[in-house]
């Protein structure tokens, strides 16, 4: 079996090169091919991170494993890891957080085992990178939550807590905040939910989650959560269980997944083999476990908690009383520890039932749509306009717009209410929403909105617009604050 692996930027190759020589002392059965992917291929001139050879292995390989990479800065270039995982839908980030004996945290100290796997919605949320400056004060970020993209992570996180033999499933939100974006996501859980009833279901607001996690995180399992909350708590677990250095990364697609080490690149250690491979190693893992390989997964990673337990470490944690080892000292501990067994937690060998990561050859996007349930209407816009005028002088310029088919309903000010009533203590930008709804409620069309566009467009520079729709009798918009 051929996998695409990229050694990374910084301390990527030496950490890499110590995992595989620890899978080649194991006989995985893996064929490695180098890509080349990274802040070099940047500076090179490929604005994506990756030459397209790289980006055609990868596709034919359907499995890509990396190392730590870095994103010049300052360049206007997108991340070259976030690039990668939307590029090839890996719409579920896994991590997996344990207590590890030998890496001392808080919790370990007082016996508290912790166990925790977040799968994060990788796709979507605000990192789409969609921005704009809507005036030289204002800045907009677009945030997509789908109801597709939310039923495919969360069918996922169902799927894994019962392989996982997990008791719990808890999704983290905002939806009392973002009731339509976090509501949509909340909505989808719970309708999963009903397909797995051997499953405690359960939801948790995530400013309440992050408390929780910090005091008491064995009460918790499995957490899905969308893309920007899943990527904090997912920081913060590892925090619990000693750091990014242990933490792991999978990030699962129908048809390419890539299994890599989420710390940096560290660059003021590159070079000196003095960094800590295990989170790259859990990965790899994880990686062997995903294509069947997974008596090599259970060996190695015996030897790797044999190993923590007997007090072997890199300077970054561990007993500072006893000497540290370098990157590759490290792993020839592992590799010398092969058929041991840890104290605790030990894993179960089970023989390879090795498959194929291979991908299906895709001749078109796949397009996701889920059934339109109610009729759609639109029943007004909201308009978003620049001015540095009170609000009073702009609702009565816009009222002069409205015309026979519109009425202004609201004028808002970052969110929050200020005409027809507000207070003169709301401080304000120069970029307001102002909303029109149709009279009576009477079905609009395009072109009304257009032509109320192109009327406003005479007293104001409108930055955007949104469309006010309804399905059925819901509304498909938020008030705003005080309305």
């Amino acid at each position: 079996m051929k996998i695409a692996v990229a050694k990374g930027d910084g301390i990527g190759p030496e950490i890499m090169d110590a995992v595989l020589s620890i899978f080649n002392a194991n006989n995985v059965p893996l064929e490695y091919e180098i890509v080349e992917m990274g802040k070099w291929v940047f500076d090179k001139g490929f604005n994506n991170g990756m030459t397209p050879e790289a980006k055609q292995t990868i596709e034919n390989l359907g499995l890509l494993y990396k190392g730590p990479m870095e994103t010049p800065k300052g360049k206007g270039v997108k991340s070259i890891n976030v690039t990668a995982r939307k590029t090839w839908n890996t719409y579920a980030n896994k991590r997996d957080f344990q207590t590890l004996h030998g890496v001392d945290t808080v919790f370990s100290k007082a016996g508290i085992p912790i166990n925790i796997t977040v799968v994060r919605e990788n796709i979507e949320d605000t990192y789409g990178g969609i921005e704009h400056m809507l005036t030289h004060d204002v800045a907009l970020s677009r945030r997509f939550i789908t109801r597709p993209g939310s039923m495919q992570v969360i069918r996922y996180a169902f799927e894994m807590a019962r392989q996982k033999n997990a008791k719990r499933i808890t999704c983290g939100h905002k939806a009392n905040i973002m009731k339509i974006t976090d509501g949509l996501f909340l909505e989808c859980f719970y309708e999963v939910a009903k397909e797995y009833p051997d499953l405690k279901a359960d939801d948790i607001i995530v400013d309440d989650l992050c408390m929780k996690l910090v005091t008491r995180p064995d009460n918790f399992d499995v957490v899905v959560l969308t893309n920007l909350q899943g990527d904090i708590v997912s920081d913060l677990c590892a925090g619990l269980v000693g750091g990014l250095g242990f933490a792991p990364s999978a990030n699962i697609g129908d048809h390419i997944s890539i299994f890599e080490a989420v710390h940096g690149t560290a660059p003021d250690i590159a070079g000196k083999n003095i960094a800590n491979p295990t989170a790259l190693l859990l990965s790899g893992l994880a990686m062997l476990r995903h294509v069947g390989l997974t008596e090599n997964a259970a060996i190695i990673e015996n030897a790797l908690l044999y190993t923590l337990e007997n007090g072997v470490h890199t300077g970054d944690f561990g007993d500072k009383s006893t000497p540290a080892v370098n990157t590759t000292q490290f792993a020839e501990a592992i590799i010398s520890n092969f058929g041991k067994q840890p104290q605790a937690g030990a894993k179960e060998i089970i023989a390879n039932k090795p498959g194929t990561p291979t991908p299906m050859k895709l001749q078109s996007n796949a397009m996701m749509v889920s059934t339109e349930a109610e009729e759609e209407t639109i029943v007004g816009v909201d308009l978003f306009i620049e001015s540095d005028e009170q609000p009073a002088a702009i609702a009565e310029k816009c009222q002069r717009h409205a015309g026979v088919k519109f009425k202004l309903v609201n004028i808002s000010n970052r969110g929050t209410q200020v005409w027809p009533t507000g207070s003169v203590y709301t401080n304000l930008v120069n970029q307001y929403n102002v909303r029109f709804e149709s009279i009576e409620d009477y079905p609009l069309n395009q072109q009304d909105v257009i032509g109320l566009y192109v009327s406003m467009s005479g007293n104001f520079k409108i930055c955007s617009f949104e469309l006010l729709n309804m399905w059925g009798d819901k509304k498909a918009y938020s008030l705003a604050q005080g309305q």
